[in-house]
């Protein structure tokens, strides 16, 4: 979210009434205007569960595995930019919850994630379902707390929902022992966040002097490009985005993570680029003089070989964290500010400075090139391909939906095929890669934006990882819809080893060779997602001819409730283009 330069502020401390260690943690999310939780009971955290039994302001979603809750929570902070809030008992309940919180830190989204634990005169002594979640997700935290004080649970909570949305988004974690719960209080709530080191509460805004030197060598260029990424969606930055690029008239190519930060019907858009992107985005960074990377940290899916990345390019890196700089690629230019603030106070000085775009004439020119000879495209087919799938449901839509995806080739294909021209709008993991996020997110990002579609574009063995949340979505009501791109296959896996190991088979084929079929299911699919559905009471359909394909999605789109629609697709096809890893842009595979 947009930084703050002061620390923030809230009504004047309150002395409330007397109440336990549990309820004065439910009323502290109340006071954070959180409105729903994703949250699995157990022994150590049941007295959390009774406080919110007693409340009716906060809905509590049950889902059916703690991965899924957490999931869930990180989508709709994604959809919503709110902080996504989930919760589980100590042990196992804790530890499933761990993909799901490095996710959210590897993709910086804003959550806080509640687990209990056991009493605090057993911990350290391997007591019953204790696990030393504090230390043990320290790598992947904004922060971890400890709660030994229940008089300290309402400082905790303001502190944590402040860290987590503040600057650089990210988890924090709140371990709660059940002696602490059970705690009598009466608790009295701070009405300002302090902090020793000041660097939580302020920071960077990049000088005017900075961002004149960065108009200066946009003055200079010839072929400048602009590479944005998650961070502008963090900042609601979008909006200033836009702005300074129509101003400049610099081509944008975006990051997967900043899709839809940047209209990608835009004149100006070069979608996005990196391992499975746009041929035209790749090339225009790699020709690039200028590159200008706004709220992106040079992944290495982005830059491949990073010492061949943008070689003839100046490279200005506007980011909020400093420990960004020069991690992963030397730049020109580092400059460390909230980059709503860079982007905003650029087009104020670009008025002020009555600021002349440079002549990029023919370097729009190439570009344009580019995207007209080296879409995305993908070759007819008798059978339905997966690109055909996505680019219907796009196109039945009206590239509206939200989508969520699970890890592999249909995420790429999603990208690919479904344009996005608003932010939130493609929600997927991204830096972690974690199958099974598909549809508790799609769950997680319908709760926070009913009206809208939200479609979780899947595979069958990502989809399988936390198909138990279709019963979430049936008892909650949650009309979230899954389309199965099913090949029967670990599709990106398979694409790896036909591209790089021969075509040898390492434990990539999920269907049953042996299965040759029934009466209703002819086709010998394994498993029977359609029958798998309908137990957990969620209408579904397979299709498998190309002329059924419209109907059935426009079958799912009309449907009011929660859906499963299971396509099936080829495992022959391959995500192009591609740039094998630690390759460089001059190794693209095109066909």
């Amino acid at each position: 979210m947009k930084a703050s330069a002061t620390p923030a502020t809230f009504p004047q401390p309150e002395i409330g009434r007397a109440m336990n260690g549990a309820d004065t943690v439910v009323e502290c999310l109340v006071r954070e205007g959180v409105d729903v939780i994703f949250a699995y009971p157990g022994g150590a955290s049941q007295e959390l569960h009774q406080a919110f039994a007693r409340r009716s302001d906060v809905r509590v979603i049950l889902p059916r595995h703690e991965q899924g809750g957490v999931f869930a929570a990180e989508a709709y902070s994604r959809a919503s930019g709110k902080v996504g809030v989930c919760m589980a008992t100590s042990g196992p309940g804790a530890t499933n919850l761990v993909s799901g919180i490095a996710d959210a830190y590897m993709d910086s989204i804003p959550m806080v994630c509640i687990t209990g634990q056991v009493f605090s005169k057993f911990i350290g002594k391997s007591a019953f379902q204790e696990t030393d979640f504090f230390g043990m997700t320290l790598p992947i935290v904004k922060h971890s707390y400890l709660v030994l004080n229940a008089a300290d649970l309402p400082r905790i909570f303001k502190e944590a929902f402040y860290l987590a949305r503040s600057g650089r988004p990210g988890p924090v974690i709140i371990d709660i022992p059940k002696d602490v719960q059970q705690a009598k209080l009466t608790p009295v709530f701070p009405a300002t966040i302090e902090f020793a080191n000041k660097s939580l509460t302020e920071f960077p805004h990049a000088t005017d002097e900075q961002l004149k030197h960065i108009l200066d060598l946009v003055a200079k260029a010839h072929r400048p490009i602009i590479y944005t990424g998650g961070g502008i969606i963090s900042a609601e930055a979008s909006a200033d985005l836009r702005a300074f690029a129509e101003k400049t008239n610099i081509p944008v190519a975006t990051t997967l993570m900043g899709v839809g930060a940047f209209p990608e019907n835009h004149p100006l858009s070069l979608r996005w680029f990196g391992m499975h992107g746009s041929a035209y985005g790749n090339w225009a960074v790699d020709q690039s003089d200028l590159v200008l990377c706004f709220g992106a940290r040079f992944d290495d899916r982005i830059t491949g070989d990073v010492h061949k990345f943008a070689t003839g390019a100046t490279i200005v890196h506007v980011d909020i964290d400093p420990s960004e700089h020069n991690k992963n690629k030397r730049v020109q230019y580092p400059v460390a500010s909230d980059i709503k603030y860079a982007l905003k106070r650029l087009n104020e000085l670009i008025a002020a400075v009555k600021f002349t775009p440079p002549d990029t004439k023919s370097w729009h020119t190439q570009c344009a090139a580019w995207k007209r000879d080296y879409p995305f495209a993908f070759e007819e087919s008798r059978h339905i391909v997966p690109q055909e799938a996505v680019a219907m449901l796009h196109e039945l839509t009206k590239g509206e939906a939200i989508i969520t995806t699970g890890v592999g080739q249909h995420q790429m294909w999603a990208a690919q095929f479904y344009p996005f021209n608003e932010p939130r709008r493609y929600i997927s993991s991204l830096g972690l890669g974690a199958m099974g996020f598909g549809y508790p997110a799609a769950m997680g990002a319908k709760v926070a934006c009913p009206d809208k579609q939200v479609i979780d574009i899947d595979g069958d063995g990502s989809w399988l990882m936390n198909v138990q949340e279709l019963a979430t979505c049936h008892i909650e009501k949650i009309a979230a819809k899954a389309m199965i791109l099913n090949n029967q296959h670990l599709g990106m896996v398979v694409q790896w080893e036909d591209r790089f190991y021969n075509s040898v088979r390492g434990n990539t084929i999920l269907g049953d060779k042996n299965n040759v079929g029934s009466p209703d299911n002819p086709a010998g699919i394994y498993p029977d997602f359609v029958k798998i559905a309908e137990g957990f009471g969620v209408k579904a359909r397979r299709v498998l001819k190309k002329e059924e394909l419209r109907e059935a999605i426009q079958e799912m789109l009309d449907h009011d409730g929660p859906y499963v629609l299971d396509v099936i697709v080829p495992y022959t096809e391959h995500v192009l283009p591609m740039i094998p890893a630690g390759k460089t842009v001059k190794d693209m595979i095109l066909k």
